[in-house]
Order: structure tokens, then sequence, then C-alpha cells
């Protein structure tokens, strides 16, 4: 407790931390004034993010950046698989699914596009390890084939309209992603975990903090941002009426990029201290995460939680979207070498995408 506090003393962006209990509060006495809650909800998860991670930082400092990576891209997609099963329990299928199909793109796009542009302004030319980038595309690869089977067979027309071929179909998938998904685990943490192994930078002389304290506030930081996300889908979703913001947009920019701010924190980091390795890790791995463990776990939970199944039929530019992310993640990493003006032209690839979406939203529920 006594190095937190220092921490927090040390560090003027920690003293937002004070918002954290104001917009819990905040949600419990005023829960209809959404535009109050939606600024404090920003205001509260930006300094939760700067210390998760120091946190995160100090864990990858004793156990190697691919498994630091790998805990931090667990940890930050907790926060979405909170907001998404809040979003299934009401029936919102449409912002769980671009929620999905957001977090592969913002992470394997937008995430690793900033994290190249920002070690590349710092570093002429920056070099990490091919075989995690390989890994992580190919498992992410994978995992958008399956995720096209099912709205590349929705429209046939000898197939039942009442959804529960797909419904079914979807099932089945859900269960061969988490398979595949534990077999990437057991191949680059057991098997074959020489191949991922980071390079040792010399240079870095900063005193982390004990292994105990960075996991237990790993733990904390983590249901707090959780907490404090949800609140932030709740008010955002009602303000998006206002704006004229659909609920796929929504769910695909706004919420994937406020649930992934822990992350981005990280990874931004560690691209700025040459450890690009672990940025390529949390951006690739996280994305890999949300496709194969995050989307079948939630079809699995909606016959929980959720009024009805959910299948994984995605509107086709979502498809498309994250195609075209997965491919281009693919291309830009299999060098394993990057400098500045790569990661400003995937920025402009999510831009792109972005605006697409605002300007021409989705017609149907996906």
């Amino acid at each position: 407790m006594q190095i937190l506090l220092s921490e927090i003393r040390n560090t003027p962006l920690l003293w937002m931390l004070a918002f954290v209990p104001i917009v819990l509060v905040a949600e419990k006495a005023a829960p209809q004034s959404h535009t109050l809650l939606f600024v404090l909800a920003v205001l509260a998860i930006v300094p939760l993010a700067a210390l998760l991670s120091h946190a995160t930082e100090a864990v990858a400092a004793k156990t190697g950046d691919a498994v630091g990576g790998l805990l931090n891209a667990t940890l930050g997609n907790l926060t979405e698989l909170i907001i998404a099963i809040t979003a299934l329990h009401a029936g919102q299928y449409m912002l769980v699914k671009a929620s999905i199909a957001g977090a592969i793109v913002t992470n394997a796009v937008f995430m690793l596009g900033a994290c190249l542009l920002l070690g590349g302004l710092r570093y002429h030319v920056q070099e990490f390890n091919r075989a995690g980038a390989r890994l992580s595309s190919g498992l992410l690869l994978m995992a958008t084939v399956a995720l096209l089977a099912p709205s590349a067979v929705a429209n046939l027309d000898h197939l039942p309209q009442d959804g529960g071929i797909l419904t079914k179909l979807s099932l089945g998938i859900s269960i061969l992603l988490i398979l595949a998904y534990g077999l990437g685990l057991w191949f680059s943490l057991v098997t074959h975990k020489e191949l991922f192994a980071s390079a040792d930078h010399g240079d870095d002389k900063e005193a982390h903090w004990p292994i105990g304290v960075a996991v237990g506030t790993l733990l904390v930081v983590t249901v707090l941002v959780a907490l404090v996300s949800e609140i932030f889908v709740e008010s955002v979703q009602k303000a998006a009426e206002t704006f004229g913001m659909s609920p796929a947009f929504v769910g695909f920019i706004v919420v994937s990029l406020v649930g992934a701010a822990a992350e981005f924190a990280v990874a931004f980091a560690a691209a700025r201290k040459d450890r690009l390795d672990m940025a390529v890790s949390i951006a690739l791995g996280s994305a890999s995460q949300i496709a194969l463990f995050v989307a079948p776990a939630l079809v699995l939970l909606s016959y929980v939680v959720g009024p009805k199944p959910m299948d994984l039929q995605f509107w086709p530019g979502a498809v498309t979207m994250v195609m075209i992310a997965t491919v281009t993640s693919a291309y830009i990493t299999a060098s394993g070498r990057s400098a500045w003006f790569v990661g400003a032209l995937m920025i402009f690839i999510y831009a792109v995408f972005a605006l697409t979406l605002y300007v021409v939203p989705p017609t149907g529920q996906g």
C-alpha cells in the first residue's frame, strides 16, 4: 500500500483516481444524468489505465514480455467481456456483435499502428520477434475464417428462416475456437516457448514494483476498469441517440476504444521504450483472444444470460473490415521490422473504417 500511495503522490495523472469513486456514486445518485456520467467515466478510466500500465510492466519484468503481453491482453479483454455480458442480458445483440468486431479491428489495426508510430517516432527502425506475431496472426486468420462462415451461409435459399441452423453452426464454431485458443496457449507457453523469447533490454533501468503488489494492483484495477466502463457504455448509448450514432458505431468504435484504454496505455509505453515485442504481443494477442475466446464465450453465455441464443452472423461490412484488418496486420508484421510511417498508414485505415461506419450505418440487426 505504501508503494502505491507513493506512486500516486509522485504522478499527477494518478491524482485523477479521485474520479473513480465519484463516478460510482454519481451513477447511483443520478442514473439519468448520462452526459455527466459519460464525462466522469472517461476521466476515471484514464488514470486507471495508467495504473494498470505500471503494474503490467512490473509483471512483464519478472515473467518476460510474451507472458506479460498475454496477461495484459487477458485482463484488458475482461473489460470488454463484462460490458458485452451486460448487453447480452439486455438483448442488445447488435451492440455485442459490433463490440466483438470492433475490438478485433481496433486492436489489430489501430493499437498496432499507434504502437508502430509512437515507437518509430523515437527510434529510426524497430525490430520485434516475428514468431509471436506469426502465431497471433495465424490464430486471428483462422478465427476470422470461422467467423465468416455463418455470415456466408446465412442467406442461402434452402435454409430455414427461423435461425436455428445458424445457432447450431455458431455453437459448434465457438467450441472449435476455444479449443484452438487453448492449443495456441499450450504451443506458445509450453511446447515451443523458446521461439517467443523477447530480446534482452539491458538499458531498462527502471525500478519495478514487487510482484505481489503488481499482481494485486492488476486484479483490483481491472475490476474497477470494468465497473467504470460499464457505466460509460450505458451513458454513451443514450448520448448516441442524441448525436445520431447507430448501435453498430457505438459498439464498433466507442466501446472498443474505451474498453481497450488500459491496453493502449501499456502497449504505447512499451513501444516508446523500444519493447516492441510486448507491444505487438498485446495488440495482436488481444485481437486473437477476442476472436478465439471472448466471441465464442459470449455465444455460450447467451444461452444462460440472454433472452435467446446469439449466433455469429455479422453484417457484411463488419466481416469485410475484420478480414482486411487480419490480412493487414499479418502483412505488416511479417518482416519483424517497422518504422513510423507504417504505423501512420494503419491508423489511416482505421480512420476509413470509422468514417464509413458513421456515415453508412448497417440497416439490419446483424
